[in-house]
């Protein structure tokens, strides 16, 4: 089978599973006890016969007195008509796909800046810790990575925030990703909604140098923990290949070891760690929330928690439904990958 027909039979397949987690957000958000229209009412209750029937023609008028079923045909024919439908408890009259267009490139933008820090440096310092098994660097390396595992991502945040902003005063300004001062001093044309993209694009150097001290020490907490998997994995993948006999035999010619190591080794060695980086990358876009809340980044989790609270059906739909999109469209792409680095993949 040639790559372009195992591409096209991968996408067709993801289809029933979109649709699948579309049906199954939809109904478990109608399975909740209240709705958008209850939540804004609040726990007090109807405070009279109008507001009572105001709530009645609301509920009529969303279809939530209908079937479940039938609201979800409903809310799939709207979307194939491209519309996401509109925000009702959590900011009411707002477009949902704006919402999610506001959201969506913030936890883009320190999920991808994320990764690629936490893979180039947890490839190579798995690596290294492989070479030199038991050894110094190897020891130093294991107990980063285990803190970077045992250590909750919400209390790093809050510690560095203390220690640096707070007490150290050396990043004076990020503790507030989304100031009045930067959004009045660093007006951009939106091209992307990325703003270091856009500030590059916009030749706008200050805002560019703004947002990236804003997003440092999220970056980092979030790379800290992607590194402690990538390296704990590129780290185990790497010994087993450094005993098989293939191994040996290049060393027997004279291969240098450093020959070995990137020649002959490292890809082989790199299919669970791909798989490790993929699983990351779709895992943070819905994972970061308590990063974003800690930082005041209202990226895609912490949009997602406020639509759960406020019980906003359309946009936890919605939200989920974006976010499983990049989930197995990144698990394609990694199984893509996997050709590339091993050429005894075939398709």
């Amino acid at each position: 089978m040639s790559l372009l027909k195992y591409t096209i039979r991968r996408i067709l397949a993801l289809i029933p599973i979109l649709f699948g987690v579309l049906f199954m957000s939809f109904v478990l958000t109608r399975a909740m006890p209240d709705n958008p229209y209850k939540f804004l009412i609040g726990e007090g209750g109807f405070r009279s016969d109008t507001q009572r029937q105001e709530y009645l023609n609301n509920v009529e008028r969303l279809g939530l007195n209908k079937p479940v079923i039938t609201q979800f045909l409903i809310y799939v024919g709207a979307l194939f008509r491209g519309d996401w439908g509109t925000s009702i408890s959590m900011n009411n009259g707002a477009d949902v796909w704006d919402i999610l267009m506001d959201a969506f490139p913030k936890s883009i933008e320190i999920t991808i800046i994320s990764m690629v820090v936490a893979t180039i440096i947890g490839i190579r310092a798995g690596i290294i810790s492989a070479v030199n098994r038991n050894q110094g660097k190897d020891t130093v390396i294991r107990f980063i990575a285990l803190a970077g595992v045992a250590i909750p991502v919400f209390w790093m945040g809050l510690m560095l925030q203390y220690l640096l902003v707070i007490k150290g005063k050396i990043l004076p300004f990020a503790t507030n990703y989304n100031t009045t001062a930067f959004e009045i001093t660093y007006i951009n044309e939106k091209i992307t909604g990325l703003r270091l993209l856009d500030s590059l694009l916009n030749l706008n150097f200050p805002m560019f140098f703004d947002t990236a001290l804003h997003l440092l020490l999220p970056i980092f907490c979030l790379s800290f923990i992607t590194i402690a998997g990538i390296t704990r994995q590129t780290r185990s993948s790497m010994l087993e290949v450094l005993e098989l006999d293939y191994i040996r035999t290049a060393r027997a010619k004279g291969c240098t070891e450093k020959q070995v190591i990137y020649k002959h080794a490292w890809r082989n060695a790199m299919i669970p760690t791909i798989t490790i980086v993929g699983l990351n990358v779709a895992g943070l876009m819905g994972g970061a929330i308590l990063t974003e809340s800690t930082f005041n980044l209202a990226g895609m989790g912490v949009t997602t928690l406020l639509a759960i609270r406020a019980v906003d059906y359309y946009v936890i739909n919605a939200s989920v439904f974006l976010m499983t999109f990049i989930f197995v469209v990144v698990n394609l792409i990694t199984d893509l990958i996997y050709g590339m680095v091993d050429p005894r993949i075939r398709y």
